[in-house]
Formats: C-alpha cells, structure tokens, sequence
C-alpha cells in the first residue's frame, strides 16, 4: 500500500469520526428536550419594550401582524411599536401608519438589508421620549402568540437578558417545501433549543422573535458586519458570558417560502452569513470555552461548526470513491477507510426521525405535518449544494429580500389547518 493510498484512507477515517463525534453529542444533547414544561404562571407586566419591524416593501403582510400585536395580553402603555419602512417603493408606510404606529422610513444605497435597518432604528430610539427595558424584534411577515410579552416580561424579571421565542410556522401546508422547513424548526424547537435551555446552554438566536435586554444591547452594540446578523449578536453574547435562554411558551409564526427556489436563495443567504460568523468566532468561542471550561461556549463554537459537519460525512464519502477510483477494490487496511459501519448511519438516520416524530406529537403539531415526513429526505439533500456553495462565497454578504404573500389573520392560526 502506497503513501498516496494511506492519505486518503486516513482523511477518510479521521472525516467519519469527526462527524460521528458531533453526532454522539447533539444526540445526546437532544435527549433533554424531552423535558416536561411547567405550567406558566405569569409575573405582573413590569417592563417596558419597543418593538421593532424591519420591513422592505412588505404591504401586503403588515397590517396583519400590527392587527395582532394590537391583541397582546400585555398592557398596551407598555409597549410601543416602530415599523422601519427601510428602502421601500410600496405603500408599506401607509399601511402601518393606518395602524396608529410609528413609522421611521429609510433609505440608503449602500447600507440596505435588515441588520442595518435595525441598527439605525435602534439609533434613533435614543432619542425618543421614551425610554425602554428592552428591544423586541419581529418580522414583517410574522404572527405572534398573544402571551409574547407577558413571557418575554417574566424572562427579564427573573434576570435573563436575551430571549429566543419558539420558531412556528405561518404557512406550513402550503408546499412540500413550506411543510418541510416547518418539520426542521419543529424538530430543532425542541430538541436542538429546549434541550439546551434544559441543560443551561446557550439557544441559538432566529433573527425574529428575539428580546434584548436595552441595557445589554447598548453595551454590546447591533452592529455586526455580516448578513446573519442574529447569530453575530448571539456569538457575543456567549463570548461575554451571556448566554441567550430559549422561551417556549411564547411563539411567533413565520412565513416560510413555498417554492424549492426561493427556500434555495433564502437558505444560501442564511448559510453565507452562518460560515461568516463561523469564520470570525468559531475559535474564540472554542478557545474561551477551553480555558474557562465553559461548556456553553465550546457548545456554541460547535453550533457555528454544525454545517460544516453536514459537509463531512459528503467528504468522506468523495475520499472513497476517488480511493476506489485510483486504486481499485480496497483490501483489508483500507476498508478501514469505512471506519464507521453502516448500521451506525442507518442507526442515525432512525433515531433522528423517531425524535422528529416525538417532537411533533409532544408539541401537539396537526396530524397533517406528518404528511411531510416522506418528502423531508429530498429536502434534506438540497441542503448539501447550499452548504458547499455558501462555504465557498461566504464573503458575499448582499443582502436578498425574500417576497412575502401570506396575509394570514392571527384568530385563524388558532384553528385547525
């Protein structure tokens, strides 16, 4: 056997292991989101919050949102919203303002996209009259659950400062491809967020839905230069020693897109700003992490890496057949090369789906998400180009608007759909 055969054997081998590794753990992490909730007993509303709505030419879904936010269980004097119109050409403006709401408009040639919208409305906060406990962020497209603030309320009276809502979905029956975004955030929901909350680490943070105590977020800043700039923020704050906690009682729906293309831009945009923020603290999270046996940060600098492992097990699998290739049929040293037998992968595969199934029925998600189970595989797949092609251009941070249709009223996201 040939040094040239040995190299690929070995990075082979080491590929496998390293995913095998992480898989062990995340599965490990994710038993504990089978953790049974207590029922929410709400603390009086003391805190005052500034919600704020990012929007680019979204008129067709706000007013359904502001509909909604004018129906919180929460007192009204106590919160204020703002609807950034930022760069629009549609009557998102007037909508809103029909509302009762504030309404800053924007525009900017250069600096366009969400992060910097929020970070010249945050600007500008300070020189509002008045003044606010904390910073709530929703999207424009969005639906959100009538106890939000009396959640987000009782998170920050208890000395929690960056809170992450459950992730649903607005539209999950649309599409095969809306239906099978809403089974990955279902799944996460609880086993990747729950989990992590029920073992004191940080959640990963979902760009909407999201509370920041106003002390902490002057302190820190929004001004992260990457288009992911929720998982930015988030890195810092698990590098500073704050780790953002997960609610699961207090939801926000979310529009997903229901065609393969526009689900394809959405989640390369995603994915370029994730391996940015990989890029830039990945190793500083793990360093720290290390030196002060934090394991929330050694867990969060494997967070920014979980895409990366995606990639992986595709590695290895290139390293055999170009083994094979080159070499012929691989004798007894170099099957070593499929160092991770086969049931362990099968093994894999099943236990994720029966967690995605428990997660589901545990959360009480409508029969009919089960019918996306059989296509969610394909969808799966189409995360592998995604993956690889954002690693490769993960430097090109533009900003795309992903088109928003679904105008939804909230009393229908209490029926069955």
């Amino acid at each position: 056997m040939n040094s040239i055969q040995l190299l690929i054997g070995f990075i082979a081998v080491a590929l496998q292991v390293i995913a095998v590794v992480f898989g062990v753990y995340q599965f490990g992490v994710s038993l504990f989101g089978f953790t049974r909730r207590s029922a929410q007993k709400y603390q009086a509303p003391k805190r005052r919050f500034a919600v704020l709505i990012p929007a680019h030419n979204e008129q067709r879904v706000i007013g359904s949102l502001l509909a909604n936010l004018q129906k919180l269980d929460y007192p009204q004097e106590l919160y204020d919203v703002f609807v950034i119109a930022d760069n629009c050409v549609d009557d998102t403006a007037a909508v809103s303002r029909s509302y009762g709401v504030n309404v800053w408009e924007r525009q900017s040639l250069t600096e366009r996209g969400k992060g910097h919208a929020i970070r010249w409305m945050l600007k500008n906060l300070g020189n509002y009259s008045q003044r606010f406990d904390a910073i709530v962020m929703f999207d424009a497209d969005n639906l959100v659950s009538a106890n939000f603030l009396r959640v987000m309320n009782d998170h920050l009276c208890k000395g929690e400062r960056v809170v992450q809502g459950y992730l649903d979905t607005k539209n999950p029956y649309d599409s095969w491809v809306s239906i099978s975004m809403a089974i990955s955030y279902w799944y996460t929901n609880r086993m990747w967020q729950l989990a992590r909350r029920t073992l004191g680490l940080a959640c990963a943070l979902g760009g909407t839905g999201l509370c920041i105590d106003a002390a902490l977020l002057q302190q820190i800043g929004w001004d992260g230069d990457t288009i992911a700039e929720d998982t930015e923020f988030g890195a810092k704050c698990v590098l500073a020693g704050i780790n953002p906690v997960w609610s699961h009682e207090a939801r926000v729906y979310d529009e997903k897109p229901v065609t393969i293309v526009a689900s394809l831009r959405q989640r390369l945009r995603w994915m370029r700003g994730h391996f940015s923020c990989a890029e830039k603290y990945i190793w500083s999270l793990f360093r720290d992490g290390i030196k002060e046996r934090s394991l929330a940060k050694v867990d969060a600098a494997l967070y920014l890496f979980q895409p990366a492992s995606f990639l992986l097990v595709f590695a290895a699998s290139i390293f055999i057949v170009i083994q094979i290739g080159l070499f012929g049929r691989p004798d007894a040293l170099v099957t070593a090369m499929n160092a991770v037998p086969n049931w362990v992968w099968y093994a894999a595969n099943g236990a994720v789906l029966v967690e995605m199934l428990l997660a589901m029925v545990i959360d009480r998600v409508n029969w009919r998400g089960m019918l996306g189970i059989p296509l969610f595989p394909i969808f799966m797949l189409t995360w592998v180009p995604i993956i690889f092609f954002a690693l490769i251009t993960r430097h090109n941070q533009r900003w795309h608007h992903t088109v928003h249709t679904r105008a939804i009223p909230f009393q229908d996201m209490q029926r069955p759909h």
